[in-house]
């Protein structure tokens, strides 16, 4: 039986390399996965609030803790929202998950994006079918919602970090707290390497948390499973192409987090290939001159009028992050 490898967080804390990301999936769906995941060795699962299911991921827990694992087994993730950004409000959000996971403590907690909404406006796309726009919350700044992340009680927090953070955005709450952020989670795969920003976080020993390790389909170009190079390498290892794509991101040292609900997938998804630096670059060419950040929520409907990557599609937008 393998639990698979660990990454060390610069907290010396041990977190798996491989998890099971919860987003986007069906009423129910995540239930029945979650359990599926840890009864077939996952030890980390990637959480959210504005994914609307973390009642259900509590469902699941409540069936295999402590009957298949302990809560100690598990490694828990999950982010603060964007309604949640106010610092009288930050806690107040970590107990509401707390609540709906039906745990005492996470293991790591992130700020889901460097972006504040309205309190009470809005989920994961705010609920204004008639309003255009999200409700952007122009008060808060980073670096005030950083300090009441350090601020919250280490019993219901272990680790704390961001997610969807830029290199400026890191630095910004490094000079002024001096703690530096364990995790930055971003949207990681071949065709968006970031190549300067993993750079920065190593130097600084803050892990990588790689979501949409598989790409996807949101924008029209084929899924990354079905380039020819993928599906080649992963014919020549007896592998799916699945299994190449995360191995790709293991060999940059990234922590995982492929989704799915599907019980085998979910099964081959964590069983680890390892590929050689030939494979590895020959995975990273199809990311040549095809550049492609899926995950920008200034085309999200109703948009986010904010330029947070510095995206060209975004020099658009009439705001910016608040830093201070």
């Amino acid at each position: 039986m393998s639990l698979g490898k660990v990454i060390t967080l610069s907290s010396k804390a041990p977190m798996p390399q491989i998890g099971l990301g919860t987003w986007l999936s069906k009423p129910k769906e995540v239930e029945s996965a979650v359990e599926i995941a840890v009864r077939n060795n996952y030890r980390h699962l990637d959480l959210a609030m504005c994914y609307e299911n973390q009642d259900e991921v509590g469902a699941a827990l409540k069936k295999v803790i402590p009957s298949v694992v302990k809560r100690e087994d598990l490694f828990l993730t999950s982010k603060l929202w964007n309604t949640g950004h106010r610092p009288d409000q930050v806690e107040r959000e970590l107990d509401e998950t707390l609540n709906q996971l039906g745990v005492d403590y996470l293991d790591l907690y992130l700020i889901h994006w460097p972006v504040a909404f309205v309190p009470g406006k809005g989920t994961l796309q705010p609920k204004h079918p008639s309003k255009e726009e999200a409700y952007l919350d122009l008060e808060p700044s980073i670096v005030e919602t950083w300090k009441a992340m350090i601020a919250l009680p280490k019993s219901k927090v272990r680790n704390i970090g961001v997610s969807n953070f830029t290199i400026e955005h890191i630095k910004a709450l490094i000079s002024a707290t001096g703690v530096v952020p364990t995790v930055n989670q971003i949207e990681a795969h071949p065709l968006l390497p970031q190549d300067e920003l993993v750079a920065f976080c190593n130097e600084n020993d803050i892990k990588i948390t790689a979501y949409s390790p598989l790409g996807n389909n949101l924008v029209g170009k084929p899924k990354l499973t079905d380039y020819p190079v993928v599906q080649e390498i992963a014919q020549k290892l007896g592998a799916t192409p699945a299994q190449v794509l995360i191995a790709w991101g293991v060999y940059r040292g990234y922590i995982v987090i492929p989704k799915s609900v599907q019980e085998e997938r979910i099964i081959s998804n964590f069983k680890q290939i390892e590929l050689s630096k030939e494979d590895y670059e020959a995975v990273s060419a199809v990311g040549k001159d095809n550049y492609t950040r899926f995950n920008i929520p200034y085309t999200y409907k109703p948009k986010w009028d904010i330029n947070i990557f510095d995206e060209p599609i975004e020099k658009q937008a009439t705001n910016k992050v608040k830093i201070n």
